[in-house]
């Protein structure tokens, strides 16, 4: 009798370890499909911000300052890459927004206008949910367009984000889904918040 009670407790022990370790093993993959590992040295890995993004932090060796990056992936490739979606990037600095800049992933054409100081600038088409607009964004490296803050608030609160622009193989389009994102975390963060563009 004594030897079935302990045959029992062993299975019954044994049984809840296989729990937990499915249950640990299950949360580790549910945090992996969630964040991303951070391509920049001194920057945390990704974790979500609540929809398609994620947030990733850091801290200014010199000045202390705490730093985060808001990326948001697109749905669609580029012609060029099917390995490296389009991004937009939010960096802030000290609690404020520093840089929102726009990666396509794929080598820019050179600038077609100046911009109000003369900085080279490439115009894009953007689509705010129902509003759709031209902007001349600064053209960064080749590589990056620094997006107005106009836009970018725009961004933060709409369901439906496009970009269209011209690249080295033609017209394409960027299509975003920024919906979801913890507006609370992007207003402590950069002191941004959502603002519906202009339809005119």
């Amino acid at each position: 009798m004594e030897q079935s009670r302990f045959s029992f407790r062993a299975v019954l022990i044994g049984r809840t370890l296989m729990l937990f370790v499915l249950l640990f093993v299950w949360a580790g993959l549910a945090g992996a499909q969630t964040g991303a590992m951070s391509p920049n040295q001194d920057e945390s890995d990704g974790v979500s911000a609540g929809g398609n993004w994620l947030e990733f932090h850091s801290t200014d060796k010199m000045t202390g300052h705490k730093k985060a990056r808001f990326e948001l992936q697109s749905n669609n490739y580029f012609r060029e890459d099917n390995e490296y979606k389009p991004r937009i990037n939010l960096i802030c600095d000290n609690g404020k927004l520093k840089l929102a800049d726009f990666n396509p992933g794929v080598r820019l054409p050179p600038p077609n206008r100046p911009g109000f100081w003369g900085q080279p600038q490439l115009e894009v088409e953007v689509r705010v949910d129902d509003a759709h607009y031209h902007k001349g964004w600064n053209w960064l490296r080749g590589h990056y367009l620094s997006m107005d803050k106009e836009t970018t608030r725009g961004l933060l609160g709409a369901q439906v984000f496009n970009i269209a622009l011209p690249t080295r193989s033609g017209r394409q389009i960027a299509e975003f889904s920024p919906a979801g994102l913890n507006l609370g975390r992007i207003k402590e963060a950069c002191d941004l918040t959502p603002k519906r563009p202009s339809k005119d």
